[in-house]
């Protein structure tokens, strides 16, 4: 089904540049504006303006303006999981959210935290599926034992690996045929990338040689790799000290995988999950083992239904075209 509404393809930085390489999108630019208004009649900004000061925003602004074209917000990040510290994402923030003739965001938490800190009213939307047929219909595999799962990635800043993985090594080995898999990207554990960290990178091969859990390093998972890995674990630990929303959380609803999320965020908002405490003042270990006992003692299911996420789907896509059907009146 289609919802009539064309979406300009995202434009090239450059034919040099690997299309898998993030870059700043060369659309959140004014000048980009000024040279192609004649080519879209609406404006939808998501995400992409991480490198982009609010100096740049507020000429991205002027220049839809100038051409009369209605900007629309959804805000996913009200703190941006990539930077140590929220001034620069909070500038941003200030720039597009009172500009925005319509704000979205996924959670009735964060629609209120957007009318405290500037007034303004957001639908609220949830997010759509991540993983598409027929992955999204398969069933999970039938395996012996509980295994929780936690993913350092590349290390974003909101994360807080190390207390995390140890008070899970604890709590993991008191439960009966459950084991601990820790996963972590090569650049986070190879002097001279990065993205190495010397305390995890001796934290888990520790951890590892003690027979704490098991390890696995390696690249970026491609997308079905990543489904595979999710339906490898009963649960995953998300370790963010400070986020919003979460498209891993989806995805883990998507396939049946059970999270655990910190609740500094409006995650538990966004889909079933257990929570505990993590901010940025540090971890409530016991209120992690609580969860990780609640996980395992529980099971729960916690899978989307396939024909409700297809649907869901479309009345997304209505939802989206109404919004874009009274900012062009």
């Amino acid at each position: 089904m289609s919802d009539l509404v064309r979406r300009l393809p995202d434009p090239r930085v450059s034919s040099d540049v690997p299309t898998s390489q993030w870059w700043p999108p060369p659309a959140l630019d004014a000048q980009w504006v000024l040279e192609h208004h004649m080519d879209f009649d609406l404006y939808h900004v998501h995400f992409g303006f991480d490198a982009r000061s609010a100096a740049d925003l507020s000429a991205l602004v002027d220049a839809l303006r100038r051409y009369g074209k209605p900007l629309v917000y959804t805000v996913h990040d009200l703190r941006n999981p990539h930077h140590h510290e929220r001034g620069l994402h909070d500038a941003a923030l200030d720039v597009l959210v009172p500009a925005a003739d319509a704000l979205i965001t996924l959670t009735p938490g964060a629609a209120a935290e957007v009318a405290r800190r500037w007034g303004l009213s957001a639908y609220v939307l949830p997010h759509p599926h991540v993983v598409e047929e027929p992955t999204l219909s398969r069933p999970r595999p039938v395996r012996d034992g509980f295994t929780v799962g936690i993913h350092l990635k590349s290390l974003r800043a909101s994360m807080d690996p190390i207390p995390v993985v140890t008070a899970l090594a604890r709590t993991v080995r008191q439960l009966p045929e459950a084991r601990l898999r820790v996963d972590v990207h090569t650049d986070v554990v190879s002097e001279g990338n990065r993205n190495y960290d010397p305390d995890v990178a001796r934290l888990l091969e520790r951890g590892h040689r003690e027979g704490l859990f098991a390890l696995s390093v390696h690249d970026c998972y491609s997308d079905d790799e990543l489904w595979d890995y999710f339906q490898e674990l009963d649960v995953s630990v998300l370790p963010y000290r400070f986020g919003t929303h979460s498209g891993w959380l989806e995805a883990c609803y998507d396939l049946g995988t059970t999270v655990l999320a910190a609740d500094c965020g409006f995650f538990d908002e966004q889909r079933p999950c257990f929570t505990y405490h993590l901010d940025e003042a540090g971890l409530d270990e016991a209120s992690l083992a609580t969860a990780v006992h609640r996980a395992y003692e529980e099971r729960p299911s916690w899978r989307a239904d396939p024909r409700r996420r297809r649907h869901e789907r479309v009345e997304l896509a209505t939802a989206h075209r109404a919004i874009y059907e009274r900012l062009m009146r």
